[in-house]
């Protein structure tokens, strides 16, 4: 990118500056150092000043070159202070006791010494703060903050979750490419069609369509992508997996991996597609790895390089090289993105909106980047501002750096903390399924997005989730119950995402980490599948957050002390042993672990006194440590059909809002009960109940009826699913006639599978913002389908 964008100085600053009033307030008052509430003070004073300075650099897409070294020092000295202040407040919490006597006095005492440290590393983070005040003042330079064009989630939300891209100008080159694969004999040779074209033109959308529509034609079929920068080894392991080669292909190198594919395809009728092959060299690696077996085995490229493209066709085929769309398919794609219906569209826009499709040229990515940006928008001033923000940019560009330029638009659009929730997607490889939960749990513990009136901070979140699909910057993946479960990002809006947060030293993946010398490491993505790494290089003492994809390799968590976020849920190696020192990591708020050679935790894991979420889902920890009460600030715990719920552990856990997937054993059912009535913040409750062979179904049928009004009947529940999994077929109906929500209103979500209710309870028309019902009926009678018919409207 050719301009200098700023970023996210204010998401760093604007939690640091909310830890700075209330430690001046609180814990320094309480503790009197000497000097250091003053220094806190004039500290936080500098900052301030700064603010406002940064909240107009956040909204200038150019910078002048003196303000970007000033803007990257005060974003640095924020996080340093932060880390400065969790780690002092970090051992305060874990050294005091809160004792009185001689006990007491030797808390003060271990206190004293981390207050005096702070008390001199603050005198130079204040002389950096003066510094870095004097600095600025010295520039004098004023930035306009742009008027920005804003756009509001678009109420027809679910209309966005078709792919639009994928239907308007899609079918005919889709024909097109099918006659000609088929147009030869499928007994002649190999045969090669590359897909070329310009960045936002979707060849890999035509490519899987293709690819989706004849793949049953052929004994075997594999779709990849190859990337940039490839690991070839990586690419052809993608490839042995995903055409059956059965045995572990983790230790072969290049060769054996191309003699083992060549001897398994030698007989087959294969369809591959490789998709986005940047260079010839690696087209040249994976040719050889595809024989030619005159089977009728076909192949599919994807590339923006058009001697790429030829030279995979070099002798067997046909390059075919993909067009902008045309301005009827343009102007269709448009308005169906920004009105839903061609119907709608406000003639006197027609003109602006013609202007706009002209500089968007027929690209479908920057036509629906635009489309979404003026969704519903029918000022025709706002339309103008659009098209001349484009304008100065298009006119002058090659098509890539139009696209670049649009989606620099699109980002300056999003509010100043969607900004930075929005670079954090940087963390994750290519084609990833991003868990909408996960991520927003992440968000939370990053300190990016806070509670609101009337609003949870996950409700926060979900709302710029949903802002990030509504602009088209994110694609809606699995949705359930008319909600997006998870997403993808296109590979060309993540180029962007990922080149912004290198900008803004926002993110560090492995690879470049040792390119990062002028700047501390604030967070790390690993990304590793098959990686042969020993450990991650460099200091890593300053990262918050870590996201490893693949092998844990020799890592060890004493490295990361800082951690505030710890995702290892796709680490497939990970072993007890890994997690030894975890806690040793004391600002860790979430945690995630995911490989099935877990089999317990640490007992130390209760020292993570500021831990939110720990989710265990994927290992196979049947118990967990009695330690566990001390997590008292954890709200999300998500485990794999834990069996202890009755041992008096859960009920200890006063701040628990979600628990799901615990496991509970019908002879002691009356034991949860006790304990989840302790959980008076509980929203969601997933339980399993496992009926063994000796159990006598008929005589627990009651008692487990009894278990299920009871939570039914909690006012506390948002979300209630149980499941039973018998080994075999269960005795008895469950009734819940008898049993009604004390607040109806509040229940969302009642799921119980595998078992049969005798009838729809009556009750069942009061729940009135119900959302999902998912029960099993016995049998179904005018009654039920009665009172099916009575529920709420909003039900789905």
């Amino acid at each position: 990118m050719e301009a200098a964008l700023v970023g996210v100085g204010v998401g760093v600053m604007k939690p640091l500056l909310e830890k700075l009033f209330k430690l001046s307030e609180e814990e320094y008052a309480r503790l009197k150092v000497k000097g250091l509430a003053r220094q806190v003070e004039a500290t936080r004073d500098e900052m301030c000043s700064m603010t406002a300075a940064l909240e107009a650099l956040e909204d200038a897409e150019q910078l002048d070159p003196e303000m970007i070294p000033w803007r990257d020092d005060v974003r640095e000295l924020s996080y340093d202070m932060e880390d400065c202040i969790d780690d002092f407040t970090a051992r305060l919490d874990h050294e005091g006791g809160g004792h009185t006597g001689l006990k007491g006095f030797f808390d003060k005492l271990k206190k004293l010494k981390p207050s005096h440290e702070i008390a001199v590393e603050f005198e130079k983070l204040k002389a950096r703060a003066i510094e870095a005040s004097k600095r600025h003042k010295r520039y004098k330079n004023d930035f306009p903050i742009p008027n920005s064009i804003t756009s509001e989630i678009d109420p027809r939300l679910h209309a966005l979750y078709v792919d639009v891209a994928k239907i308007v100008g899609m079918d005919d080159p889709k024909k097109h490419i099918i006659e000609r694969l088929k147009n030869e004999d499928f007994s002649t040779p190999l045969q090669v069609v590359s897909i070329v074209g310009t960045g936002g033109l979707e060849k890999t959308t035509l490519a899987n369509a293709v690819y989706q529509a004849i793949k049953g034609e052929f004994s075997c079929s594999a779709l990849v992508s190859v990337s940039r920068k490839p690991n070839m080894k990586n690419v052809l392991r993608d490839i042995a997996e995903r055409v059956g080669i059965s045995h572990s292909t983790s230790n072969d190198d290049e060769r054996r991996l191309i003699d083992r594919l060549r001897d398994h395809l030698q007989n087959e009728k294969y369809l591959i597609v490789i998709d986005d092959i940047w260079s010839t060299e690696a087209w040249e690696t994976i040719r050889d790895a595809l024989l030619n077996n005159d089977h009728g085995s076909r192949i599919i490229t994807t590339t923006r390089n058009s001697t790429v493209a030829s030279h995979c066709c070099s002798g067997t085929g046909y390059v075919y090289k993909m067009k902008p769309l045309s301005p009827a398919d343009s102007r269709s794609l448009f308005l169906q993105r920004a009105f839903g219906s061609e119907d709608l569209f406000p003639p006197h826009l027609e003109n602006v909106s013609g202007g706009i499709l002209q500089k968007c040229e027929g690209l479908p990515l920057a036509i629906i980047t635009m489309s979404s940006l003026l969704a519903d928008q029918t000022a025709e001033e706002e339309w103008n501002r659009a098209l001349a923000a484009i304008g100065s940019s298009l006119a002058k560009e090659s098509h890539a750096e139009a696209l670049t330029k649009i989606l620099s638009l699109s980002y300056f659009d999003l509010p100043h903390p969607m900004r930075t929730c929005l670079l954090y997607f940087s963390a994750f490889p290519e084609d990833h399924i991003i868990k909408k939960r996960n991520l927003i749990h992440k968000w939370i513990a990053e300190g990016f997005i806070h509670e609101e009136p009337h609003r949870s901070a996950y409700g926060v979140g979900e709302s710029y989730f949903y802002g990030f699909i509504n602009r088209s910057l994110i694609q809606a993946h699995d949705i359930k119950y008319g909600q997006v479960e998870t997403c993808k990002v296109h590979d060309i809006i993540l180029d962007f995402i990922t080149c912004k947060a290198s900008e803004e030293n926002f993110m560090t993946t492995y690879g470049d980490a040792e390119h990062r010398k002028k700047h501390k490491i604030r967070r790390l993505s690993v990304m590793s599948r098959y990686s042969e790494m020993a450990a991650v290089p460099g200091d890593l003492s300053h990262v918050r957050s870590l996201a490893m994809f693949g092998n844990f390799g020799q890592n060890s968590l004493l490295s990361f002390p800082a951690l505030r976020v710890l995702d290892l849920g796709e680490c497939r190696d990970l072993e007890n042993s890994h997690l030894t020192n975890i806690g040793k990591l004391f600002l860790l708020k979430y945690l995630r672990l995911g490989s099935d050679k877990i089999t317990e935790l640490p007992c130390k894991i209760g020292d993570l006194q500021y831990l939110e979420t720990l989710d265990i889902k994927g290992t196979t920890i049947a118990k967990l440590p009695s330690t566990i009460t001390r997590l008292q600030r954890l709200t999300r715990l998500y485990v794999e059909n834990c069996a202890n719920l009755s041992d008096g552990i859960i009920g200890q856990l006063q701040s628990l809002e979600e628990l799901e997937n615990v496991h509970v054993c019908p002879s002691r059912i009356k034991m949860p009960l006790v304990e989840l009535d302790k959980l008076t913040n509980l929203r969601t409750l997933s339980v399993s109940i496992l009926y063994p062979l000796h159990f006598c179904h008929a005589d627990g049928a009651e008692d487990v009826g009894r278990f299920v009004g009871i939570l039914i009947s909690s006012c506390n529940l948002h979300h209630l699913r149980i499941d039973y999994m018998a080994e075999l077929t269960i005795w008895g109906l469950l009734s819940l006639e008898s049993w009604r929500p004390t607040t109806p209103s509040v229940l969302l979500e009642i799921s119980i599978t595998n078992y049969h209710i005798d009838k729809v309870p009556n009750w069942m028309i009061s729940p009135v913002n119900l959302r999902a019902l998912d029960i099993s009926l016995y049998r179904m009678g005018p009654e039920d389908v009665e009172i099916l018919g009575a529920m709420p409207v909003c039900f789905s």
